[in-house]
């Protein structure tokens, strides 16, 4: 080994470096180097100040020409502190829309230019990597960190996270996609065991990444905290190195998510698992590595190879390169990409006629709910961002020029005002994330009594009720006060829809919720509903875009909602509330929370519309589900085989109404009968159409790899198309087909490795 100081990091030297390395520099580059507030332990590599706020750094070794790299929260925008010491300027970021908004526009070219701009931020901010996108499933809508990911579907998971990835990347900058793998829920993440069988592991938690990392190469991706199958995601061989390199070809880092030392996972056993970052970075587990390098209990040559991948990915970072950050990234450019992803993403679940509002005939609103004076733009937790405004709903309506009752701006406004100083105050200890550096809080609603609701009508056009819901990491949602409605709420939406409608007024309400809410028990009150999920700063904006009809909606929900949370076939297996969950078991200090020490995925290959659709089972909304201000038809659809490999399937989409508008083609593939067990119909594939004038066409087409119309047969390790006639159904939800066709394929396999095997006997759902 030589030590030739004049050795210095280059694209094209790697071996030389790796050579020219000491032990000690080698298991340094292993371990993050900054610390935060997840440990108390001193920083490793000594740059914790880099960029304040950021979540980590890869450490630097100066005498190699090797930098730090920094690790900044994301995935709704770069989230690093606003204010700095010795600095006047405050360092905002675009809070661009929440993951299920983004994947509700269901137009991977829009994602792609959200992905630029984040991209773009990122570096400008002196940061390397954005730790993002988020690509767990929505095995359940009490998760607490839904609002992060795209859907309940692989499918579409990794066709938006490759577009958002493949933007970002375009930048010069990195992304992290996490969590890998088989987060599923926020209570006890750290420590529960994921139970599922390698089949649902495959073809569902698995998919979206597999797909993302095929399409779209990111630079990095993060294991989870969770253990899968009795073995923690960090020190998971079959995962992180026959899965995702072996069976993907994936050729960039792993880095462990934000943890350090855990018990009963050895540093060394995370090194040979394949995972080639550990972060935040403690020194006990640098010496760890060098100690089991020197007793012979870790082979220099795993460390070797993680070294050579370290060094890989920071060659193309922008600190290698010393790309000059400037701190301004260009907000107007970056909030007119906001404003139209949110308005492309705002989802129209109801509308009787009353949307949109033409000819200026409304021209003053009452404006009801205490989010609708301050909206919800982000989760909480590592997802929230800090921006330089919040477009709310009234700023959004006079930006639009409406009106809005005075009365009621005063009210809200000083219950605003008095709530954050309250519930500041008088903040549970277990509520650790009830804290604005956390991101917004959403405040308890006020109930008004009717005789104020009434006093609202005579001066009023039109009412408007925002329904808020905050959600984010570490803690799952409670049915009772988060999913479904509390007693104020309803109350506020049956005495405002009685009043309003009294004098022959409409009603619409708001949901700025970033998760499913419970809706059938109130539906049928307002006249139009409008899910706006956390659409960003510009939220406010795209709201009115579409209730003046400025924007046409054009949003299909990513995600089936329930009837009550309980008629998912995950929720028995779904770990309720936990009254005293502190800030130390969400980063596991080696608490484990009683009760919660694994969970079974009994639903198996169930999840979302497989299960509803499939048993047959009611919902509120079916997945795939939006409504529009005009009409679309499908017709003359076709299917035909391209080559061996792929079949192409296209529809011809004519707008039949009276406005401009874009709509979703939706391809569900129903397998033929075969030895293994089918849900009833899939996505394999969809398009979003160009803004189609009343009577134009556009024919979408749309290939479908046959190795995506397999399934997975555990017997054989292996995916699995079985020959017979497979029938493509091609409408604008899973519940709304308009088309089909037939197509007889041959049987298709294709080997993998045979990985994350169950240790325990799961009772799965079968038909």
């Amino acid at each position: 080994m030589t030590t030739n100081a004049q050795v210095q990091l280059r694209a094209d030297n790697i071996d030389e470096v790796i050579k020219a390395m000491t032990l000690e520099e080698k298991a340094k580059l292993l371990v993050g180097g900054a610390n935060n507030f997840f440990s108390d332990n001193a920083v490793v590599g000594g740059e914790a100040d880099l960029v304040a706020g950021a979540a980590g750094t890869s450490p630097a070794i100066p005498r190699l020409g090797i930098p730090a790299t920094v690790l900044t929260d994301g995935p709704a925008g770069v989230r690093i502190d606003p204010t700095r010491k010795g600095s006047d300027k405050t360092y905002y970021a675009t809070a661009f829309p929440i993951g299920s908004c983004l994947a509700s526009t269901w137009n991977t070219d829009l994602v792609n230019k959200v992905g630029q701009a984040i991209g773009n931020e990122t570096k400008e901010y002196r940061c390397d990597v954005i730790l993002g996108p988020g690509m767990n499933l929505h095995r359940n809508p009490l998760c607490g960190r839904n609002f992060e990911y795209y859907s309940e579907d692989p499918l579409l998971t990794g066709k938006i996270a490759a577009a958002y990835i493949q933007g970002v990347q375009s930048q010069g900058a990195g992304v992290s996609a996490k969590h890998f793998a088989i987060n599923s829920q926020e209570t006890d993440r750290t420590a529960v065991d994921e139970r599922v069988s390698q089949r649902a592991a495959r073809e569902l938690y698995l998919r979206g990444f597999e797909i993302a990392v095929r399409e779209s190469n990111p630079w990095t991706v993060m294991s989870s905290y969770n253990q899968i199958n009795g073995q923690y995601s960090m020190g998971n061989r079959d995962l992180l190195t026959k899965i995702l390199r072996e069976d993907w070809g994936f050729k960039g880092i792993v880095m462990t998510d934000w943890i350090g030392i855990r018990e009963g996972l050895p540093t060394i056993t995370e090194v040979q698992a394949g995972n080639d970052l550990m972060e935040p970075g403690q020194p006990a587990q640098v010496n760890e590595i060098i100690e089991g390098v020197k007793s012979g209990k870790l082979d220099i040559a795993d460390v070797d190879r993680n070294v050579r991948r370290m060094l890989e990915y920071i060659v193309k970072t922008p600190s290698f390169k010393k790309y000059p950050a400037s701190n301004n990234p260009d907000f107007v450019a970056h909030a007119a990409i906001t404003r139209q992803s949110a308005n492309e993403g705002i989802v129209l679940l109801k509308n009787n006629g009353t949307l949109p509002w033409k000819n200026g005939n409304i021209k003053t609103v009452a404006l009801f709910g205490e989010n609708s004076y301050d909206f919800l733009s982000g989760g909480t937790g590592s997802g929230c961002v800090h921006p330089p405004y919040v477009v709310d709903m009234l700023e959004g309506l006079k930006n639009a020029g409406i009106k809005s009752s005075e009365t009621l701006t005063d009210i809200y406004r000083k219950y605003i005002e008095f709530a954050r100083v309250k519930f500041q105050a008088e903040r549970h200890p277990a509520k650790w994330y009830q804290n604005e550096y956390f991101g917004q809080q959403k405040y308890p609603e006020i109930g008004l009594d009717p005789i104020c609701v009434n006093k609202e009508v005579n001066g009023a056009d039109a009412a408007i009720i925002t329904i808020g819901r905050q959600a984010g990491e570490g803690v799952d949602r409670d049915i009772n006060t988060e999913f479904n409605l509390n007693a104020e709420e309803r109350a506020l939406i049956t005495n405002v829809c009685n009043a309003f409608h009294a004098a022959g007024k409409p009603v619409i309400v708001i949901i700025n919720s970033g998760s499913v809410i419970e809706t059938a028990s109130w539906s049928g009150y307002p006249d139009a509903i409008l899910c706006a999920w956390q659409p960003g700063m510009e939220g406010g904006n795209s709201i009115a875009d579409l209730l003046t009809g400025k924007v046409n909606p054009s949003g299909k929900l990513t995600m089936t909602w329930p009837i009550a949370a309980t008629d998912h076939a995950s929720t028995k297996n779904f770990p309720g509330q936990i009254d005293d969950y502190s800030l130390q078991q969400m980063i596991g200090n080696k608490t484990p929370i009683p009760g919660h020490a694994y969970t079974n995925h009994e639903e198996d290959i169930y999840v979302g519309y497989r299960y509803f659709d499939t048993f047959g089972r009611d919902v509120a909304y079916p997945f795939g589900f939006g409504l529009s201000y005009t009409t679309f038809a499908f017709s003359k659809p076709v299917v035909k085989a391209k080559g061996k490999d792929a079949v192409e399937v296209s529809i011809t989409v004519k707008n039949t109404g009276s406005v401009s508008g874009k709509e979703v083609a939706q391809v569900y593939v129903k397998a033929p009968k075969g030895n293994l067990e089918k849900p009833a119909q899939e996505l394999k594939a969809f398009a979003k159409s160009r803004e189609l004038k009343p009577g134009e066409s556009e024919v979408l087409t749309m290939t479908i790899p046959v190795r995506m119309l397999a399934s997975f047969d555990e017997a054989n390790s292996q995916w699995l198309t079985e020959a017979g006639t497979y029938t493509f159904c091609i409408g604008n939800s899973s519940r709304n087909i308009a088309a089909t066709a037939t197509l007889k394929l041959g049987e298709y396999t294709e080997k993998t490795t045979n990985a994350l095997a169950p240790q325990h006997k799961l009772n799965l759902l079968k038909q």
